[in-house]
């Protein structure tokens, strides 16, 4: 068993979606096509074979007031985003670059 991570990037989106005025919730946000967005992004990068990027969705991360939200394992970043520039900085920087988007990190 190797003590290496299988992903080199593991990005989890949170995609929550609550009840009409329930707390806030990524999904509102636009975490859906952020998700959408990153995924393709990766893809049309070639980053998306095995062992390498891996862009995936997750239920409530509980961070919903800081959100919408992502993290980037296995650093264990966490990041908040506004729109489509926002996800291609945390690729550029984070996935290709593998320098933190310290403007983003929550």
């Amino acid at each position: 068993m190797s003590d290496q991570p299988f992903y080199q990037h593991h990005v989890f989106f949170c995609m929550n979606q609550r009840e009409p005025g329930a707390r806030e919730c990524c999904a509102d946000k636009g975490s859906h096509a952020a998700q959408k967005h990153a995924k393709k992004r990766i893809k049309d990068l070639n980053l998306n074979n095995p062992g390498q990027v891996r862009i995936n969705q997750a239920g409530c991360m509980e961070r919903c007031e800081e959100g919408p939200v992502l993290v980037v394992y296995p650093q264990g970043t966490w990041y908040t985003y506004v729109d489509n520039d926002d996800i291609d900085e945390i690729v550029d920087t984070h996935i290709v670059g593998g320098k933190i988007v310290d403007r983003l990190k929550i």
